[in-house]
């Protein structure tokens, strides 16, 4: 394990009955650096973020999360680093429905034992820095798009992570939207010393990490592996 890497994989592998989803993956990144992971449907791009979220255990191989193997952990453990470490954000931001904007961003730091004062505290400045405080209140179901990845992207921060992890982020916005979402994730890094991992189909998106780890036999897709 390089003691520079927030997140590293060796030899990962996940297999399902007869198909090898993901077949001796390794690949590094350090903090402040950005990886995106491309290629077809249907190469494990999703799996691959399920592992290192700890959200399944590989059938080989390792995944390092600050220098800790998620596969050695329990699955208490194993969600605890991603409650305390790991900063998810899904397609469709999947936030709660029935709380505001502001309830969303505050509930994982209530959850990993933040004061409540402290965690509205926080949740209110996140919304502010990322230009949407004005919705801090409203009713979730009515945002649009590029505000639901917005808060999506203030909830994934809220327990300041050292690794976020984004499934698709811009996939279900229009272009300006994505451009803005984009622009947002691609400078957490520098901003808030993290590492981000993205899987897109996006090529603008992917063309703004650090690294590109292709899945698959795609080939046209720049950048280093």
């Amino acid at each position: 394990m390089d003691a520079s890497s927030a997140v590293e994989t060796r030899d990962l592998t996940y297999v399902i009955g007869r198909r090898t989803v993901l077949d001796g993956v390794d690949l590094t990144v350090r903090h402040g650096q950005s990886l995106a992971v491309v290629g077809p449907s249907g190469t494990g791009k999703t799996t691959l973020l399920m592992c290192l979220a700890g959200l399944i255990t590989p059938t080989r191989g390792n995944v390092l999360v600050g220098g800790r193997d998620l596969t050695t952990m329990t699955t208490r453990e194993r969600a605890r680093i991603r409650l305390q470490s790991v900063g998810l954000i899904y397609q469709f931001g999947e936030l709660l429905p029935e709380l505001s904007p502001l309830d969303n961003v505050a509930l994982p730091a209530l959850l990993s034992g933040t004061a409540k004062d402290e965690a509205y505290r926080r949740s209110r400045q996140l919304l502010a820095d990322l230009g949407i405080s004005a919705v801090a209140e409203a009713d979730t179901a009515v945002l649009s798009g590029g505000e639901r990845q917005r808060v999506a992207v203030a909830r994934a921060l809220i327990s300041r992570p050292s690794i976020i992890l984004a499934d698709e982020p811009t996939g279900s916005l229009d272009r300006n939207a994505a451009d803005s979402v984009a622009a947002i994730l691609f400078g957490l890094p520098k901003e808030r010393d993290c590492s981000l991992i993205v899987v897109t189909h996006n090529e603008e998106v992917a063309a703004r990490a650090d690294s590109i780890l292709a899945l698959g036999l795609r080939t046209d897709w720049s950048g280093e592996p």
